[in-house]
């Protein structure tokens, strides 16, 4: 996984906590709705890269 994509899943992973919290702080079921959106989108890409980091090993 390259440096930039890591950085660019985890910011969008503590875009959606963040997110999440301010929705449950301020009671809108929306807000929660897209942090979580916004964690599982960032494990959708730590784990496409991790795969790509596993195929680009195997081809090694």
């Amino acid at each position: 996984m390259s440096l930039e994509d890591r950085a660019k899943a985890v910011a969008k992973n503590i875009e959606g906590k963040a997110q999440e919290i301010v929705g449950n702080i301020t009671g809108d079921p929306e807000d929660k709705a897209e942090g979580q959106a916004k964690q599982a989108e960032s494990q959708v890409r730590h784990t496409v890269e991790n795969v790509k980091d596993e195929v680009k090993k195997g081809l090694e």
